[in-house]
């Protein structure tokens, strides 16, 4: 029975990994990858957000001179 089961489960691990949605290992190696890719963007985007909010309070400060010269 052991052994009828086994082959019968090996004919048909594709159809049964698609029919119950099952990820391979390559599924989740593939997902590990990209989480990866994300985890490292939104890192590398929280970094130029910090950039971005310096150089637009220098750009503001900036403009509140210019606007206090124009007075």
């Amino acid at each position: 029975m052991d052994r009828y089961m086994n082959t019968y489960i090996d004919r048909r691990m594709q159809v049964l990994v698609e029919e119950w949605q099952l990820a391979s290992r390559n599924d989740i190696a593939a997902f590990e990858r990209r989480l990866t890719t994300l985890s490292n963007e939104a890192t590398r985007l929280a970094g130029v957000e910090k950039s971005v909010e310096s150089k637009l309070a220098s750009l503001e400060e900036r403009a509140r001179k210019l606007e206090a010269k124009k007075r």
